[in-house]
């Protein structure tokens, strides 16, 4: 038995070493190790996403989880960072168009304003936020080498200047520029190939230094750590929804309102009366 679990643990260690070769910044799981324990590459990258040559950074954490709403969708930022004057930076590779819908920018922007005003702070006292989705892909299929959103007073035609600010980087550009630069290191795999020493650093001991590679290795073991007690729970969640179901056909079968079930199996109304539309059809 003992014999057997060795066996599968160095046929996944040896796959993950594998994936470790094949790894570029521009995916999220190596971007975690990129990034931990290294402000100064953060703040390259951010001075030249931004364009703000003198920005310095107090800190840079990576995979923080914000929730400060209960029973709120909580979100995990790749990299979630703030600079000298307290502008906070959100940091998101997306290498598929889902992970950079529109929508989630916005509730990036929004989770990230309710986790920087407490109680009984002014709304002015906000900090200007940058929520930036750094994507394989070209998102908008401009050729555009970066897409700046924000909100406009479309009346007077005028910024709204509520200090939210939404980038999309193309990672398909290429050109002369840092940021045409930058996205062809995002893209990378070999650490030769970079023109960003930093970057090519953190690369190179990421995937040839011994206790870089036992780093990633950590980082991968995790995940997937993380994603079996996702499963189990996301399983746990869609049992719970199946027995809601069954026990709302049955008092529903027994002349209580929609209401009355939806309190008593803390199910929402609309979700109670599809059940019982659905059973009728």
């Amino acid at each position: 038995m003992g014999e057997t679990e060795d066996k599968k643990r160095e046929k996944r260690h040896q796959e993950d070493l594998e994936r470790l070769r094949s790894f570029r910044p521009i995916d999220d799981t190596f971007m975690r190790g990129l990034f931990k324990d290294n402000l100064p590459l953060a703040e390259l990258v951010l001075r030249i996403i931004t364009g703000k040559k003198d920005l310095t950074l107090l800190k840079c954490e990576t995979q923080a989880d914000l929730k400060r709403v209960t029973g709120a969708r909580s979100i995990c930022l790749d990299a979630y960072a703030e600079d000298s004057t307290g502008k906070k930076y959100d940091m998101e590779v997306q290498r598929s168009d889902n992970g950079a819908d529109p929508h989630r920018a916005r509730y990036h922007s929004s989770v990230m304003d309710v986790e920087n005003l407490d109680e009984k702070q002014d709304y002015r006292d906000l900090p200007d936020t940058y929520v930036i989705f750094i994507t394989e892909k070209d998102y908008y299929k401009a050729g555009k080498p970066m897409y700046v959103i924000q909100n406009m007073n479309l009346t007077l035609n005028q910024p709204f200047e509520d200090g939210t600010h939404i980038l999309y980087v193309n990672g398909e550009y290429r050109g002369d520029s840092d940021l045409g630069k930058l996205m062809h290191d995002f893209n990378c795999t070999d650490a030769e190939d970079m023109y960003f020493d930093l970057l090519a650093e953190k690369t190179r001991y990421l995937k040839e230094n011994p206790k870089g590679v036992n780093e990633m290795c950590k980082v991968m073991e995790d995940l997937r750590t993380e994603s079996y007690a996702e499963g189990r729970e996301e399983g746990r969640e869609e049992g719970r929804e199946e027995q809601a179901k069954i026990t709302a056909v049955r008092m529903g079968k027994k002349g209580r309102s929609p209401e009355e079930i939806a309190e008593l199996i803390d199910f929402d109304v609309e979700t109670v009366k599809k059940w019982l539309q659905t059973t009728e059809e």
